[in-house]
C-alpha cells in the first residue's frame, strides 16, 4: 500500500440504531474493532486516521488497545462531509507522501483486507483516478481517490459523502465488485439479520 493512506469513519450518531453501532459484537469483536485490525492487515499506524465524532469517549476506550491515530470531528453533527474533511487534512499533514487515499466505514462486516489489495491493484492497473466499490446497483465506499481530488473532496459539505465526487467523475472511476458491501448495520434489524447469519 504505499503512499496510499485510509480514512475509517466511525463519528456517526447510529440514529437508527438507537446505540453506537461502532461497538456492536460480532464475532466478538466489536464493528469497530473488526474495521480496524483489517485496515492493519495492509496498512501501517502512519496510514490510518480514525475518525470518531458521537459517542467518541466511549468508543475511544473501547479501543484504547489499539495502536491506531485517532482524531474527534467536532463538526460530526453537521454530516459525514466534515468526517472526510477533518480526516484528509489530518492525514495529509501526518503523511505527507500520501498520494491516493482509501475512504472506509465501520458497518461493513464482511469488509476485508482483500478488498483494499484488489481496489489497489485495481487503481495501479485501470489508469483511473478512483476506484469504487460497487454493490446493490450503487457505487459506494470503501473508494480509493488519487490525490487529484484531495481538494475537492474537502469542498463537500452536509450529507454529501465521497458518492458526490464519483458522481462527478464517473469517467475517471473504475469499479470494483463487492456485493457484500451492501450489507451494512443502521438498524436494530440489520443487527439481528447478521447476528442470525450461518
Amino acid at each position: 500500500m504505499k503512499n496510499t493512506g485510509i480514512i475509517l469513519l466511525a463519528a456517526g450518531n447510529s440514529t437508527r440504531m438507537g446505540s453506537a453501532k461502532q461497538l456492536l459484537l460480532y464475532q466478538n469483536k466489536t464493528l469497530l474493532e473488526r474495521t480496524i485490525d483489517t485496515a492493519l492487515e495492509v496498512f501501517d499506524t502512519n496510514q490510518i486516521i480514525l475518525v470518531l465524532g458521537a459517542h467518541h469517549d466511549d468508543i475511544a476506550f473501547s479501543i484504547r488497545n489499539k495502536d491506531i491515530p485517532t482524531i474527534v470531528n467536532k463538526e460530526w453533527d453537521s454530516g459525514m462531509a466534515s468526517s472526510i474533511t477533518s480526516g484528509l487534512i489530518t492525514l495529509s499533514a501526518r503523511y505527507p507522501e500520501m498520494e491516493k487515499c482509501f475512504i472506509s466505514v465501520c458497518d461493513q462486516p464482511y469488509l476485508t483486507s482483500q478488498v483494499f489489495l484488489e481496489m489497489f491493484q485495481l487503481y495501479k492497473t485501470s489508469g483511473r483516478g478512483i476506484v469504487t466499490a460497487k454493490y446493490a446497483d450503487t457505487l459506494g465506499v470503501p473508494a480509493l481517490f488519487s490525490k487529484n481530488y484531495f481538494e475537492e473532496l474537502m469542498t463537500i459539505t452536509g450529507e454529501q459523502g465521497a458518492k458526490k465526487i464519483i458522481q462527478q467523475h464517473r469517467e475517471d472511476a473504475e469499479t470494483f465488485g463487492f456485493e457484500d458491501g451492501a450489507i451494512d448495520i443502521d438498524t436494530p434489524s440489520d443487527y439481528d439479520n447478521l447476528k442470525n447469519k450461518k
